[in-house]
């Protein structure tokens, strides 16, 4: 089962039919359940139960906390009781309302609630409430510890540490496959769906993009992170992994790309990095929409996603794929350099160089998320001495030359090309996908090729060398020019260059320096 099916809604008889009769000697009801963890042995008839506040929990696994099913019911309202069958992998929680928990029913139906990465199912209990022991002193801890930071109390400290998961604002999140940029602006569109973000930090651990947020409520952190935990932002890459952070308040000291305290508009940008200014900051917190595009293009994407309600997207909603480049250094400037630099943050299909103004060219890209990344990182770049802009094209697509009318070869097709980087899924190239800047990697370099046979090579195509490093195995290696124009430069003229004995030299930008 996925999707919506993973929940079902109504009380199954047979097998799931549960019978309730307090125990004096346990402490708590015991339940007696003909099916041994909730599995669906039996061909089972489900009748529309009528709603209850005590909703039945199936298939947990084994190592399910009872605060982590607790917190299941957190955002929707008070958890005023709740019986684990540990045996049985199933669990009863009620809600303090039956309106809470016909809410929870109805989330949890568009959006399968999942515990330690595994789909749990949730539906009405025929019982009206749990009577169980009050002598269970461990879950009366806990309820209350859940009631104290629900109601802006203190948990006691020895079950501070277990409620920990449900009750942090701050979010840990690792995004996986990241195959396009996310920015700290793509998710704050995002999470601020769920409520308030005060401050987000982003930083790079074990290569893995990684960052910190913090929302005004705890509740609001569970609720994100039931929603969104396992969701990719763009179609089948970008998988947000969520859990909660040991910390309760994030201490961000700079406003700019990698970190932001959306309370304090007024931070300085730190080490060099644009600042936002404090009048669009002020206006962002109020109304993310109306400033995306001039804050990111790419979290126009995300906005439109979180407008709609879902994560996954291609691309800006009604995006193409096709890109309207235009100040062009017409006199240099072929259909094959455009393919190669725009072909680092995506797969050129087609080329067109417009006839009647020649300094303007149309882009195709494989999608809308390819064309959002190319014009991200080179509008504003100099190419050929120029400053070119990069707009999305309200084009579809690029139409070839009719057949037999010659176009002086201003029209290319590369939907066929070799050199496309990423039609490989999960490719390395992926994860190599950076700004230009005035370092270049190198790879793919001939075992006989010398660092002065390379800093020859690109000073040829006009530039200045000012370091270079060869890798341990001097298959790959660094080269740094003195400006980011010289290294696009090099990057058009070199990427494919053939070395001798059918070795092509691959260049892309880096992120590093020498």
């Amino acid at each position: 089962m996925d999707g919506i099916s993973d929940v079902a809604v109504g009380v199954k008889r047979g097998s799931d039919e549960l019978s309730m009769y307090n125990s004096p000697n346990s402490g708590v009801s015991s339940i007696s359940d003909g099916a041994s963890n909730g599995s669906d042995s039996k061909k089972l008839r489900v009748e529309e139960a009528p709603p209850s506040r005590v909703l039945h929990i199936r298939k947990l696994p084994n190592e399910a906390s009872e605060t982590e099913v607790i917190a299941l019911g957190l955002p929707f309202g008070k958890v005023t009781n709740i019986l684990t069958l540990k045996g049985k992998n199933q669990a009863f929680l009620e809600m303090g309302t039956e309106e809470a928990a016909i809410t929870m029913v109805n989330y949890y139906t568009t959006v399968t609630p999942h515990i330690r990465n595994v789909p749990v199912f949730i539906q009405y209990s025929n019982h009206k409430e749990l009577k169980t022991d009050s002598g269970n002193q461990r879950t009366q801890a806990v309820l209350q510890a859940v009631s104290a930071v629900q109601s802006g109390g203190s948990p006691s400290s020895d079950v501070q540490e277990a409620l920990a998961a449900a009750s942090s604002p701050v979010l840990r999140i690792i995004i996986d496959n990241m195959f396009y940029p996310v920015t700290l602006d793509v998710l704050q569109q995002i999470f601020s769906k769920f409520g308030t973000v005060m401050k987000i930090i982003t930083f790079t651990k074990n290569n893995q993009f990684q960052a910190l947020l913090q929302f005004s409520d705890p509740v609001n952190a569970q609720q994100a992170k039931l929603a969104l935990d396992g969701q990719n932002i763009y179609n089948s890459c970008c998988t947000l992994r969520i859990d909660f952070s040991k910390l309760v308040n994030l201490n961000v000291k700079y406003n700019n790309d990698k970190s932001r305290d959306y309370t304090r508009p007024e931070l300085p940008a730190g080490d060099g990095q644009p600042s936002l200014d404090c009048s669009v900051a002020a206006a962002f917190s109020k109304d993310s929409n109306s400033l995306l595009g001039a804050l990111n293009p790419l979290s126009a994407a995300a906005a439109a996603a979180a407008a709609a309600g879902r994560v996954a997207l291609a691309g800006q909603a009604g995006s193409s794929g096709v890109l309207l480049v235009s100040n062009l250094n017409e006199e240099m400037v072929a259909p094959q350099s455009l393919f190669t630099l725009f072909g680092v943050y995506g797969d050129v299909q087609r080329v067109k160089i417009l006839y009647n103004k020649k300094d303007s060219a149309l882009i195709q890209m494989s999608d809308g998320n390819q064309a959002q990344l190319a014009m991200s990182h080179l509008n504003g770049q100099k190419m050929y001495g120029k400053i070119i802009r990069v707009t999305l094209s309200k084009h579809q697509t690029v139409a070839l030359p009719r057949d037999g009318l010659d176009d002086q070869g201003l029209t290319k097709d590369y939907a066929n090309s070799p050199l496309h980087r990423f039609k490989k899924p999960g490719s390395k190239n992926f994860q190599n996908i950076f700004p230009p800047s005035g370092t270049l990697h190198l790879s793919n370099v001939p075992q006989d090729v010398t660092e002065d046979d390379l800093r020859l090579l690109f000073s040829n195509a006009g530039g200045t060398v000012k370091a270079f490093k060869f890798f341990q195995d001097r298959k790959m290696a660094l080269i740094q020019m003195s400006t980011v124009e010289e290294a696009i430069q090099g990057l058009i003229d070199l990427h494919n260059y053939n070395m001798g004995g059918s070795q092509h030299l691959r260049v892309s930008f880096s992120k590093s320096t020498i």
